[in-house]
């Protein structure tokens, strides 16, 4: 298998390589810079030659600013808005000149396309919310639609929050749980919907070999939970209390209108794709996640 990779230093990026080395497959990491053995060049600010990808068989675009890194100025929103958008429609437009083309195209993507009511379910059906993530996640995907166009196979993996103690929302919790000094955030009553870092990369290999798969698939496990409900299990699984909340307001002040977006308010948000699908779950519980990732 011929396999190309976006943002492979990344979270999910630098999993994903290792477990296909695993398997036995070199993925080939696109680079910024000059590219070394196993890399290619490539210009995510336009578009640009791609034709050593000819024939591959799948193309794994995970490159992108971290929407969850700080204070949304509006220059922060800008580069979070480029880091996607541009560069999505930029690969796919390089790709779709690519002769013949790569088979397909999977672009991370993220839940913050659904809307945030807490007594609603979401699955892959529900319409995009009108905010600002909403709108960020309707038009990232939508850029990858020259690729598409020329019969790419496109498949956008909505991932949720992926645990992993390398990085990510559960890496920075660990600090503070560990010494018992963590708990939930703002009311705790918000959903938190996640995958753990294994089962993200098996979405995505799954993805790439099930020919029948192409639009939004949900990067989530099938048992979202509350963040009080994170916050106890986590406390339970490290053995440690997890009682101190921290207060809304707090990182509203720290963190302005991303604290409301991304950690105050959350989706219940169900992988209805991949279940019916048949994805084997290695962790569908936050439990069982927590336990395989930390003991």
């Amino acid at each position: 298998m011929k396999m190309a990779v976006t943002g492979s230093h990344g979270l999910i990026g630098s999993a994903l390589c290792r477990a296909l080395v695993r398997e036995g497959i070199e993925p080939v990491r696109m680079v910024r810079g000059r590219a070394g053995a196993g890399e290619v060049q490539w210009n995510p600010d336009g578009p640009c030659d791609l034709q050593e990808l000819a024939g591959f068989d799948a193309v794994v675009h995970l490159a992108g600013e971290n929407i969850a890194a700080g204070r949304w100025t509006a220059a922060r929103k800008a580069r979070l808005r480029s880091s996607r958008v541009d560069t999505t429609r930029h690969l796919a437009e390089s790709l779709a000149r690519v002769k013949p083309p790569p088979q397909a195209l999977v672009c991370a993507s993220a839940i913050g396309w659904y809307d945030t009511d807490p007594q609603a379910t979401y699955d892959e059906s529900a319409p995009s919310a009108e905010t600002f993530l909403g709108r960020l996640v309707r038009d990232w995907e939508a850029a990858a639609s020259p690729a598409a166009e020329v019969g790419i196979r496109v498949v956008h993996v909505r991932f949720g929050a992926v645990l992993s103690p390398a990085g990510g929302a559960l890496a920075r919790m660990l600090p503070l749980f560990r010494l018992g000094l963590g708990g939930p955030i703002g009311s705790g009553r918000q959903w938190m919907s996640w995958l753990s870092i294994e089962d993200a990369v098996g979405a995505i290999r799954f993805a790439i070999g099930r020919s029948d798969l192409r639009g939004p698939v949900n990067g989530t496990a099938p048992q979202p939970v509350t963040q009080r409900e994170f916050a106890s299990t986590l406390g339970r699984v490290l053995r440690r209390p997890a009682v101190l909340p921290t207060p809304g307001w707090v990182l509203r002040l720290v963190l302005g209108e991303m604290a409301d977006a991304v950690l105050l308010r959350g989706s219940k948000v169900l992988p209805r794709r991949l279940i019916e699908s048949g994805f084997p779950f290695r962790h569908p519980s936050l439990e069982l996640a927590l336990r395989a990732l930390l003991t």
